[in-house]
């Protein structure tokens, strides 16, 4: 039965689940609500907190087809459990939904997916079921996507849009005529309201989730029982503190619902215009339109509200939404494959790959362009949740969770303290019993120890810490939505950045020109703007060949484009739309220069009216654009001067692309050495070439050309070089960075050279580094997929093979420290495609190349993603710094993300930096480290604090006594409270250092030094406890005790003779009570400032003003009470009089406690840096981070970095295990 009703959904995707059918259970619930009412709601909170349980206490288990609950559990290493009702959609009340529409929109009974044959094999699958049946679809909703019943595949599936599965020809065939009123409304009543909802929850709501935290059920819990004990004062502070807690959470989650209801409600209803069947145009609100339907695109522009591939016209979109460029890029119409001479009929539509075609939800169309009087038309693809902004609103309102040691250690540091305070429940309980007591102070004492083992206060202490973090953050410029990341921020020893506008400035300045005549470079020229050069080929082509337009009068496009277009000075000018409907789509846009630059410009006396008009007579008409494609590194244009008979085509692009487009003899023998000598200094390099087009080509055929019929056989012209500036504080910030041993790597959506070099020039790789780039292919023609390793450095020598082979293999180092082996001299580089294939084929290889992968270059945003998922695989603590919404999903999955942008990106990310400067890294991982550091101080003194109490406790239990409610009362509030708010305040070292702190609690020094402290202060406790009843003057307290023998203590007793009765109930006031209280009130501070740490992560104690003044005042009050005692004071903290002698001798005691607490604590600290490397050493201990025991592995590894000119192919079963051999190519 589990074997078969374990289904898998989403398989081989992120969120892929298991999924468990059940059935709710009468006689199972009747039990649970029986045991409700026993626990007194405990079972409820139980169930509540334990989704899974919920389930199974209530529900049998059931096949999934015909279940009222599913039950589903994450396959990550997470394992969350989460579960949801079944729902069923009723079609009964709709006109439409007879079995013969049905089966035209309905994929066997239970829509999952857009079929493109909507005939015979779906009527057929329409038959198995009954007229009942087929009238109700079932349904469930998880993480705002629904899941439909699917009865070919018998699991749930998620209802795809036209965006799978679906061919370019049919899109043009099948869906360009729009839907039907009631084909729309059906598809309505399945895909539901095309709207990404953002509910922010009532205060109520959140409020009622916050208090059933479990910490608050236990301070609850605490706070009653302390009330029945009258104990009153501590229970008020602590619902006081509490109250603050809940409050500045709501406050915080709620602000930040807030942000993304606004960010998303941009586009949420837009009034759209559809064309149905019948070509007529309707217009309904953007929440209706559903997949399929034929969207018309306004003049003037409009928010995308979903995602729809053009069919019709061109649309100047800017997609800074989605990409974090604010540049406008060009959408043209999907090829209708029927029409294009070379098209390919049967290719899949997909959203990524025709990303040149499709709008993108959330993106603004800045304006249309169409010709002959054609409307701009999109079809509907994706809507709602499905769309790619509604993907990324998913993956910010349900993140991965974030597992981070510290908190995971607290929980079993928790646990530990539960099962001390279990043992001090059951000696209570026997030990009452003994003595007789009555049952309602068994029950109420037995009780209290567990208060007193685990703090209720423990919550609030450990996030003071934190946002006194937060608060230093604010100062210098860095906004925190996930207070909580903070602490893992101390951990992070790997920053991911991005490179334009990160790392560099945003902008790329022209540096200059360098032009081929006759096959040889020409010397650079930095002046393109000359009259010399106005009417040259090479001057032409940076004219034409962009995808620059006018927006309201002002240019804009590519920066890029932009920067060329600028520099030769060029006016540029788009026929208007009566234009456009003369020229029937011929002529768009003009381009030409300046009537100053054309050396005609000083005419004769005689011809001066003639020759006046010649400069206007030079211009040249763009007639069919090649837009730019990341895939082909590439754009060209066909263009022709006024006048010509023959057209030129002119192209630019990636060098090493353009060459390999022209004609051999065209391109200087000395290309590779020049480009790479430009690469190499960090210039972003661009390359231009030009052809004459034959006669016989008109417009109409250009109009309809492949790409690959003109992108061949051309010109080589030349270079042009643009410089991309490094940011003044880059080199700098990343040297503080490697100092502290903290890796750095670069991931940009650039070139990979210019990506190489930039790293170089800002010191990631050092000047004496090689680097290895990795050029993954993917399986081609029957051949298995493989590496090609090529040296960055040694590119241009490949003619010497012998010569690489013995001067560019890095040297292997062997290093004193673990620490050390990342910073080995070698690097790899390596694309986004690479990337991908390596993920896919190269399993095995994919943590080696993690561990000294430097530049990731060409890297879409979920490529971004998953680098940082494959680093935190091999167990780096990632950071990612970026400033665009293209980096939202990295920086949301990285362990610490910050944006140093205040738009979409700072609503995904934890940490917003108000400067754009990677200057926050180095700040935010130093607060970070303040705060775990903080925390653990924190930590050990409440484990202390409840250790030491708990043992007071216990003490004085064995004599049927306990401490006093206001002693309880200045213990908790005038010291623990105190000290633990202002040892919070360190503010952070000023330095990074090398030196990492700890992840967990529990790890050895820090296990050892609590340990030390427990015992310590149990002992001096024990001490004192039964050397006062050896004293001469000891006797079993009664109301005429005299145990000073002075004048004072007649009258003290005196005073006293009143409240006999009262505290003879109680039996607080003896002896052991005072002596016990004094030294352990002591020990409080004496360990407060034993775990108060300073450096290396955060500024020394004594620079906590604060809390030295606390500790002082505290220090001298305690001291004065105890050796003067006030008679006043006495009475409220229930204290004996005891002979000054004993007095001296407490405070010998505390001395010495004091003493001995604080060496062995600075020895521990010692023997931890010192002696836990030769231990290391001693035992060869396999390192815990799967990347040091790798870099361990790779240092005697022969075969590992790959040599230059190698390749690396995969094995046939790459499916199975992933391995891989290695080829020598010689």
């Amino acid at each position: 039965m589990d074997k078969e009703e374990r289904k898998i959904i989403n398989q081989g995707q992120e969120d892929e689940m298991e999924i468990y059918g059940y059935n709710l259970s009468r006689w199972k619930l009747a039990i649970v609500s029986l045991g409700v009412i026993c626990t007194g709601g405990f079972l409820l909170l139980l169930l509540y907190w334990m989704p899974e349980w919920r389930v199974k206490a209530t529900c049998v288990r059931a096949a999934i087809k015909d279940c009222d609950v599913v039950l589903l559990r994450t396959t990550d290493e997470f394992k969350m459990w989460f579960c949801a009702k079944i729902r069923v959609l009723s079609l009964e009340t709709h006109p439409v939904s007879s079995p013969k529409s049905m089966s035209n929109k309905l994929s066997n009974g239970h829509a999952v997916c857009l079929t493109e044959n909507p005939t015979g094999e779906n009527r057929h699958g329409i038959s198995k079921y009954s007229q009942a049946e087929s009238q109700q679809i079932r349904y469930f909703t998880h993480h705002s996507v629904k899941y439909f019943w699917n009865d070919t595949i018998h699991n749930f599936d998620f209802l795809k849009g036209l965006d799978e599965g679906v061919s370019c020809t049919s899109i043009y065939e099948k869906h360009s005529a729009g839907l039907t009123k009631g084909m729309h409304a059906y598809r309505k009543l399945l895909y539901g309201v095309n709207e990404i909802a953002v509910k922010v929850p009532s205060v109520f709501k959140l409020l009622i989730k916050e208090v059933l935290n479990p910490f608050y059920i236990f301070q609850l819990f605490s706070v009653i029982l302390w009330s029945t004990d009258e104990y009153y004062y501590y229970a008020l502070a602590i619902v006081v503190m509490s109250i603050v807690s809940i409050v500045s959470s709501l406050y915080s989650i709620r602000k930040q619902y807030v942000m993304l209801h606004d960010m998303v409600a941009t586009h949420s209803t837009v009034r759209v215009s559809v064309c149905r069947v019948n070509e007529e145009i309707e217009e309904i609100f953007s929440t209706d339109l559903v997949p399929g339907d034929v969207m018309v695109i306004p003049l003037n522009g409009t928010i995308m509200p979903c995602d729809a591939v053009l069919i019709n016209g061109t649309c100047i979109v800017n997609e800074s939404m989605l990409t974090g460029e604010s540049v406008p890029v060009t959408k043209t119409n999907l090829p209708n494959p029927s029409v294009d001479v070379k098209g390919i009929g049967d290719e899949l539509y997909n959203p990524e790959t025709h990303k040149r075609h499709t709008l993108f939800c959330g993106t603004t169309v800045i304006q249309t362009r169409f010709y002959t009087g054609e409307l701009v038309k999109a079809i509907v693809v994706r809507t709602g949740f499905s769309t790619s902004k509604g993907q990324l609103v998913r993956s910010i309102l349900y993140p991965k969770p974030t597992d981070f040691k510290l908190y995971r250690d607290a929980y079993l540091f928790l646990l530990c303290l539960v099962a001390v305070a279990g043992i001090g429940f059951i000696y209570t309980i026997i030990n009452s019993i003994l003595n007789e007591v009555e049952v309602g102070v068994i029950i109420i004492e037995s009780l209290d120890i567990i208060t007193i083992t685990v703090p209720p206060a423990l919550p609030a202490a450990m996030t003071a810490g934190i946002v006194y973090a937060q608060r230093r953050l604010k100062k210098i410029g860095i906004f925190c939505i996930s207070p909580q990341r903070i602490n893992i921020c101390g951990q992070l020893n790997l920053v991911c950045f991005d490179k334009t506008g990160t790392l560099t400035e945003d902008g790329l300045d022209l540096w200059g020109i360098q032009r081929v005549e006759n096959a040889r470079f020409l010397s650079p020229e930095e002046n393109v703007c000359n009259e010399m050069l106005v009417k040259s080929q090479f001057v032409a082509c940076l004219a034409t060949c962009h995808s620059l337009t006018k927006i309201e009068g002002v240019l804009s496009g590519d920066p890029l484009d932009l920067k060329m277009f600028e520099a030769i000075g060029w006016i540029l000018e788009e026929a208007t739309e009566e234009e456009t409907a003369l020229h029937n789509r011929i002529m768009p846009t003009v381009v030409r220069p300046p009537k100053q630059l054309l050396p005609e410009s000083t005419p004769a006396g005689n011809q001066e009216m003639e020759l006046f008009e010649l400069p206007a007579i030079y211009e040249i008409g763009i007639v069919r654009q090649f837009p730019f494609s990341s895939a082909l590194q590439r754009m060209s244009v066909v263009a022709r001067v006024l006048g010509d008979k023959k057209m030129d085509a002119y192209m630019k692009g990636a060098p090493e692309v353009i060459a390999s487009l022209c004609k051999p003899e065209t391109v200087p023998v000395d290309f590779q050495n020049v480009l790479e000598d430009f690469t190499k200094q960090g210039f972003r390099v661009i390359a231009l070439a030009h052809r004459k087009l034959e006669s016989k080509l008109t417009w109409h055929k250009v109009q309809n050309i492949s790409r690959d019929a003109i992108e061949n056989n051309m010109d080589f012209m030349g270079l042009i070089i643009m410089q991309n500036k490094l940011k003044q504080e880059t080199p700098a910030v990343l040297e503080d960075l490697h100092k502290a041993n903290i890796r750095t790597v670069m991931v940009t959506g650039d070139n990979m050279l210019t990506a190489v070099s930039v790293a170089r020039d800002c010191g990631m790789i050092l000047p004496q580094d090689k680097v290895i780039i990795a050029e993954a292919l993917p399986p081609k023609d029957g051949k298995v997929a493989k590496i090609n390793w090529h040296y960055a450095d040694s590119l241009t020598q490949c003619s010497h093979p012998s010569a690489i082979a013995s001067e560019a293999i890095p040297v292997k180092l062997v290093h004193d420290s673990l620490e050390d082996l990342q910073m080995t001299r070698y690097h790899f580089a390596m694309n986004g495609k690479s990337f991908s294939v390596i993920l896919e084929h190269f399993q095995d290889l994919v943590p080696k190349l993690m561990l000294h992968g430097t530049v990731f270059a060409r890297m879409a945003p979920d490529q971004k993603t998953q680098l940082i998922e494959a680093l935190q695989n091999v167990d780096y603590f990632v950071g990612m710094c970026g400033d665009g919404a293209n980096d939202c999903g990295a920086l949301k999955r990285a362990h610490g993300g910050i944006s140093l942008s205040e738009l979409e990106a700072s609503v995904a990310s934890p940490f917003t930096s108000k400067t754009p400067s990677i200057s926050c890294v180095p700040n935010l991982i130093r607060e970070g480290r303040a705060a775990l550091i903080t925390s653990f101080c924190v930590f050990k003194f409440m484990a202390l604090y409840s250790i030491i109490q708990y043992f007071s406790v216990t003490l004085l239990y064995s004599i049927l006594s306990n401490l006093g409610d206001f002693q309880f009362l200045f213990i908790d509030l005038a010291i623990i409270l105190v000290v633990v708010f202002t040892m919070s305040l360190n503010p952070a070292w000023k330095e990074l250092v090398a030196q990492r702190p700890p992840s967990g609690l529990i790890s050895g020094a820090l296990l050892f030094s609590v340990l030390s402290q427990i015992i310590i202060c149990i002992g001096f406790q024990s001490l004192g406890f039964f050397w006062v009843k050896q004293q001469p003057w000891y006797e079993v307290w009664h109301p005429k005790s005299d145990a000073c023998n002075a004048t004072g203590s007649l009258l003290w007793n005196s005073s006293h003779l009143d409240n006999e009765t009262e505290l003879d109930e109680h039996n607080i006031q003896n002896y052991e009570n005072t002596t016990v209280f004094f030294i352990s009130s002591f020990q409080y501070l004496i360990v407060a400032i034993a775990f108060s740490k300073g450096k290396p992560f955060r500024q020394p104690c004594y620079k906590n003003y604060f809390f030295v003044f606390s500790v002082i005042f505290l220090y001298v009050f305690i001291l004065f009470i105890m050796l003067y005692p006030v008679a006043s004071v006495d009475q409220v903290l229930q204290v004996m009089c005891v002979p000054y002698q004993w007095r001296v001798t407490m405070l010998i005691i505390v001395l010495v406690n004091a003493f001995v607490s604080i060496t062995v604590e600075e020895s521990v600290d010692r023997w931890g840096k010192c002696c836990l490397p030769w231990a290391l050493s001693c035992g060869k201990k396999i390192p815990k981070a799967k990347y040091m025991y790798l870099a361990q592995e790779l240092l005697v590894d022969p075969e590992w970095p790959p040599k230059p000119q190698t390749t690396t192919e995969a094995k046939g079963l790459v499916k199975e295990n992933g391995s891989c051999q290695i080829i020598t190519i010689t």
